[in-house]
């Protein structure tokens, strides 16, 4: 169903699509799918509340938005049910990511109360200068399929903490978790047209977003290829943009580096979510006097990891989101190998007796080179590929050569070249000695291709923020 101005309602034209459960490959349910009219009927509804919801004060936000963060919580188990029965993740992390919903939420209700204006020293006796930051508009949200309640959480709550208004368009694949999160809006009391919820195909949706002159901020999170297409569909009504896209997260593991914890830390970033995250490693970067070494001790705890369907006690590892998803990676293990890669665990589709889905395995392949596939492209699935350098500057380099600079992650145990390497990374989120730098009050945004603006912390809410600068004359 679709939720437009506080209510839930079919689509138009009757039209549903299906959802499917990449574990087993089985419908499990039929959504309505929307087109032009709805989505332009959740803007309109966006715009009518807006006018509304800005004079709101901000404690009155703030009050919305914690029930809405205990409604999340109070919802918990079902919630992550539903993440795990339409993406595949594992229940445990989907339990997380309901937890970090519920936490951006409570954040930015916070947050809510501290959008402070500014008075500027004037160069006149007889002017009073002052800044004040008030709410952009009618803002739209497209987010993806790997964080379906999560990425929701953190583009609305900043957005509704501001006093904007929202029309959201979650991804075809996993449309069942924005529905049980609109359900607690409902259950909250959040007032009609604040958020509206919109299911449906990007082709008919998304122009109307871009398109329209009453929507004022686009915020997507998705590849960095849509994001571009984004960014130029939105460029003749000057929008406002925040774009979280695409990354190569590299993983640095230098000669004195605790090897045991840098593996840990490995397996934590890159088989998190069966590797279907934007920050997760992409390179690990050995340095050669520990690469064998290291190997060992990743590939050992790669083959410790179970692989099955989510809702499962004790699986690590679940599928892939679909059969391009699986055929990506099939495609650059197969690179890898036939350019000398070594398997050192996996490399193979995973087939278990009574499991269907996209499963394959975690694996882990030493010698890589920059001409394989893997080097260059977000592989978005469990293959953790090992290079090998000499020296410090020589990986920083490698590190950056790339177009994206979202996520970088290095060990060492040497505070001053831990001090070096943070500040030469051209990325936007650097995790020294920490594979989970992510967090609520911290910003999430990239360099480069990966992205515009930034989401969490106290740059959050200032991306559905517009600076207005009054000069009064004192007369």
């Amino acid at each position: 169903m679709l939720y437009i101005n506080g209510e839930w309602r079919p689509a138009n034209s009757g039209k549903t699509m299906e959802v499917i459960n990449p574990a087993t490959g089985e419908k499990i349910a039929d959504v309505a799918s929307a087109g032009k009219g709805e989505t332009q009927e959740a803007i309109e509804a966006a715009n009518a509340a807006f006018s509304i919801w800005r004079k709101r004060t901000a404690q009155e936000r703030s009050a919305y938005l914690e029930r809405i963060a205990d409604k999340l919580q109070e919802k918990k188990e079902e919630l992550a049910r539903t993440i795990t029965t339409e993406m595949g993740k594992p229940l445990g992390e989907a339990r997380r990511e309901v937890d970090s919903s519920a936490a951006y939420v409570k954040w930015f209700a916070e947050e809510a109360k501290r959008v402070y204006g500014e008075t500027i020293p004037a160069n006149q006796s007889d002017k009073h200068l002052m800044i004040l930051r008030q709410p952009i508009g009618v803002a739209a949200a497209i987010t993806p399929w790997n964080f379906p309640l999560s990425m929701i959480a953190r583009k609305i709550a900043p957005a509704i903490a501001a006093g904007c208004t929202v029309v959201i368009k979650p991804a075809p694949a996993t449309p069942l978790s924005a529905m049980k999160m609109f359900e607690c809006f409902d259950e909250a009391d959040l007032p009609k047209g604040v958020a509206n919820l919109i299911i449906g195909p990007a082709e008919e949706v998304g122009p109307v977003l871009t398109g329209s002159p009453i929507v004022r901020k686009i915020t997507f999170t998705g590849s960095t290829a849509v994001g571009k297409l984004l960014l130029k569909q939105s460029a003749d009504t000057v929008k406002k943009v925040s774009m979280e896209l695409g990354g190569h997260a590299p993983f640095i593991v230098f000669e004195d580096a605790d090897l045991e914890a840098a593996a840990k830390g490995a397996i934590a970033t890159k088989f998190v979510n069966n590797g279907q995250t934007c920050i997760c490693t992409n390179r690990i970067y050995v340095h050669e006097s520990i690469k064998e070494e290291f190997g060992k001790i990743l590939a050992e705890k790669a083959r410790g990891l179970k692989v099955g369907n989510g809702l499962e006690d004790g699986v690590n590892v679940g599928p892939l989101i679909n059969q391009a998803s699986y055929e990506k990676v099939q495609r650059h293990v197969q690179d890898a190998v036939a350019k000398n890669g070594q398997v050192l665990c996996g490399g193979n589709p995973y087939e278990e007796d009574g499991l269907g889905g996209y499963f394959f395995e975690p694996t882990v392949i030493t010698n890589a080179t920059e001409d394989m596939q893997i080097a260059t492209e977000e592989t978005f699935g469990p293959v953790a590929p090992i290079f090998s350098f000499k020296e410090e500057a020589e990986v920083i380099e490698k590190a950056n050569n790339t177009p994206y600079g979202l996520a970088a992650y290095f060990y060492t145990s040497d505070l001053s070249r831990g001090l070096r390497v943070m500040a030469e990374l051209d990325y936007g989120i650097v995790g020294l000695n920490d594979p989970a730098p992510v967090t609520p009050q911290g910003p999430f945004g990239g360099y480069k291709e990966s992205g515009i603006g930034r989401e969490g912390g106290k740059s959050g809410i200032l991306e559905y923020l517009e600076e207005k600068y009054i000069s009064i004359h004192m007369i």
